[in-house]
């Protein structure tokens, strides 16, 4: 009987992840006990997808904000700094600032409006088109901001991020002048001193930030970049990706774990004989449709993988195929002419029109962003996810 299911997503529960714990073992064996619990099989290239989150607790890659504070002060003065484009979240960025504002005697907080980078709106556009604002040139006070808008709070946590950044800027001793604008340009005539807070947009607003004179420039990328009186850090990507601990400590994003998911991969072929791939996922990728926010809050869906999960899909449309190569077929015939023809596509249909419409993105940002909402960010359990039959097409 041939298969009627394609691909499935299976949320794995594992235990409480802390630091030091073998957490290959406990991939392999949480998942392996799942399949027996569950009664299902895995197959050659299933995908095991472990959340980044209990990869960096497992490597105890935590830093206090004094931490954040030292490093900061060293690299951008101490005096005044503009902090620009942070994201509005309390679990992301909050912890981040309160070391930000420790380092510095004044900052002067740039915010991006009318939403952050990931789509957290301050206000709508209806309510610029409303006050005759241009958000690509002016430049809002405080003040001015309040004028128009009031105390806008997100739709979702009920918080003003306004005025909740603006005090936690004050409680940590620092003066705090609030501004709204877009081009990073502007913070210039502030200070010289700038850590640009953006994520995806960062290597751009760096090079504008250099070329209109300023003096020092980090991005959230360059803080933590090594360890500060033995805090955790990250090489690559800094403070990007961090996000709440306690009240007074971040989790950092994951140091290199390619090892890791290279030992993921093996033990399940020793002990399976199946070739598993393996990744490490952070945020996925995809927008609500009422708070438009997009996730994307870490600096890249994929800490890690296996080299099996580069690339992109190389898919036929089937709607194409019924609605134009085999519109005069129906049936079993239109079934068979299918089948014939995904057997006999090639290794790479890019442009071609019968791949018209098919997702085009990286297989690590597809998969991610599926296991990102398997997963989820609460009280589920399972920041293990299983997928299996993602690789399989219509004749599998």
């Amino acid at each position: 009987m041939e298969r009627k299911i394609g691909t499935t997503s299976r949320g794995i529960r594992c235990p409480i992840i802390r630091e030091g714990d073998d957490l290959a073992k406990i991939v392999v064996d949480s998942v392996l006990e799942a399949a027996e619990s569950e009664g299902f099989e895995l197959r050659d290239r299933d995908v095991v997808a472990v959340t980044e989150s209990v990869v960096a607790r497992a490597q105890g890659n935590y830093a206090h904000v004094s931490a954040i504070a030292a490093d900061v002060k060293t690299k951008l003065g101490g005096e005044t700094v503009g902090v620009i484009f942070p994201i509005l979240s309390r679990n992301r960025f909050a912890i981040c600032l309160r070391g930000i504002a420790q380092g510095a005697k004044k900052v002067v907080l740039m915010l991006s409006y009318p939403s952050d980078e990931v789509g957290n709106e301050l206000v709508s556009l209806d309510q610029l088109d409303e006050a005759g604002i241009n958000p690509y040139s002016d430049v809002l006070t405080l003040e001015r901001y309040r004028e128009l808008f009031g105390n806008t709070v997100h739709p979702f946590t009920a918080v003003d991020y306004v005025e909740y950044y603006g005090d936690l800027i004050r409680q940590c001793g620092a003066e705090v002048e609030i501004i709204f604008a877009n081009d990073p340009r502007v913070i210039l005539q502030y200070t010289k001193n700038v850590l640009n807070c953006d994520i995806h947009t960062r290597a751009r607003t760096k090079r504008l930030l250099w070329a209109a004179g300023a003096e020092r420039v980090c991005g959230l990328d360059d803080i933590l970049t090594a360890s500060v009186d033995g805090s955790g850090y990250n090489a690559r990507f800094g403070l990007l990706g961090s996000n709440k601990s306690t009240e007074d400590k971040i989790k950092l994003f994951p140091r290199e774990c390619t090892d890791l998911v290279m030992d993921i991969q093996k033990q399940f072929m020793e002990r399976t004989g199946k070739h598993v791939e393996v990744m490490i996922y952070g945020d996925g990728a995809f927008k609500d449709p009422v708070g438009h926010i997009w996730e994307l809050a870490d600096p890249s869906v994929s800490a890690a993988n296996t080299p099996g999960l580069e690339g992109t899909p190389n898919e036929l449309k089937l709607k194409y195929l019924a609605d134009n190569d085999f519109a005069q077929l129906s049936g079993q015939a239109l079934k068979e002419a299918v089948e014939e023809r995904i057997r006999q596509k090639g290794d790479d249909l890019t442009g071609q029109m019968v791949s018209q419409g098919t997702t085009p993105r990286r297989l690590t940002d597809l998969i991610g962003s599926l296991c990102d909402l398997t997963s989820g960010s609460g009280d589920k359990g399972t920041p293990i996810v299983l997928v299996q039959g993602y690789f399989d097409n219509y004749v599998s």
